[in-house]
């Protein structure tokens, strides 16, 4: 068995580089985001995924294609809900669940934030 731990300090542990929003199907708002990540648990092919993710500062829409469950571990993002207009801020130790499905407009406020995530692909 492996275990991951994810402090709030691991928000400057090196991460992948995974492009721009529009390489992981996003759509960019604002600024040139920059996006990084790690598969600590399956991959973007499996039913259940997990690991770290992080993002430059600006802003991008994503339409979620899977359940998530997230911590922030660095930084500040603002989150709001596209369908309802509520917006959440969240910092080191804050976390959220977000539907599949659920489009999200992320507002990167930080020069970065990272969060470790676990993610469960699930049929409609």
């Amino acid at each position: 068995m492996t275990m991951h731990a994810y402090l709030l300090t691991a928000g400057n542990a090196a991460l992948e580089t995974w492009g721009t929003p529009e390489d992981i199907g996003c759509e960019t708002v604002e600024g040139s985001v920059s996006l990084a990540g790690s598969f600590d648990l399956g991959g973007p092919d499996d039913a259940v995924f997990g690991g770290r993710f992080s993002a430059s500062k600006g802003k991008y829409r994503v339409t979620y294609g899977f359940d998530e469950h997230a911590t922030v571990l660095d930084g500040e993002v603002a989150l709001t809900d596209e369908e309802s207009g509520k917006t959440q801020v969240y910092g080191p130790g804050d976390a959220w669940i977000i539907k599949k499905g659920t489009k999200v407009l992320w507002d990167i406020r930080s020069e970065k934030v990272v969060k470790s995530y676990l993610a469960v692909v699930r049929g409609d």
